[in-house]
């Protein structure tokens, strides 16, 4: 009895490792936050495992199913739609809670947006924080203003039609002059990458509206 939790391709199908691919055709149940996005894949690997809708929606109710279902036997597989279940996606509760019933959990190494972008970007990425997606309204202002200080690289995700917004955001509370790089559609045919002061960025996406995934890569402060 055990858990899975498999990271899948973030866009390229060819992404998948050879073993989330064989754990995925063993496990009895796989949990998903969009069964439908979740099926191409299984089609394209020809994986035959039952599906089972997992989503934020749902994961109170499901989570407690699922642990009871564990400890009866059954081996569950956790994925998301794009990257690594758990990061700015439901696993963590599901995670917590097989770990307080004595259940093993193995996360396998595989996709998530975050590393390649900050490799990408060109900004230190030896020390870094992950701030995911900020809050949209209520705490925004007050999470940023926490960071000001910040000396590590940040990484943030975004939607694209917040984007623009978000980076002139940035540039109150950062300075216009602070280095960022945005990445769009990470290891998709549309993939690019912007860098820049954040001026310059902003700049472009005035006039080239993003589009695809989103994630922005922020230089730290710099003590003089």
């Amino acid at each position: 009895m055990k858990l899975f939790v498999v990271p899948t391709p973030i866009g390229n199908l060819e992404d998948m490792t050879f073993r989330a691919v064989k754990v995925l055709r063993e496990v009895d149940i796989i949990l998903a936050e969009d069964t439908r996005k979740t099926l191409i894949l299984l089609k394209h690997y020809s994986i035959q495992a039952r599906l089972e809708s997992y989503h934020k929606f749902n994961e109170h109710k499901i989570t407690e199913r699922t642990v009871e279902r564990i400890s009866e036997g059954k081996t569950v597989a956790l994925v998301s739609d794009a990257g690594t279940p758990g990061i700015s996606d439901p696993g963590f509760l599901l995670v917590r809670n097989c770990i307080a019933k004595g259940i093993e959990v193995e996360c396998l190494p595989g996709a998530t947006a975050l590393i390649p972008a900050i490799v990408d970007s060109g900004l230190p990425c030896d020390r870094f924080c992950f701030e995911g997606f900020l809050p949209q309204k209520k705490g925004r202002q007050k999470k940023l203003a926490r960071l000001v200080d910040e000396e590590r690289t940040m990484i943030f995700y975004e939607s694209p039609y917040r984007t623009l917004k978000c980076l002139e955001q940035f540039a109150e509370v950062f300075g216009d002059d602070r280095k960022v790089s945005v990445s769009r559609e990470l290891s998709k045919i549309h993939e690019e990458t912007i860098k820049g002061t954040l001026s310059e960025v902003i700049a472009h996406f005035k006039t080239v509206e993003p589009k695809g995934e989103i994630v922005i890569v922020l230089e730290g402060f710099k003590y003089v």
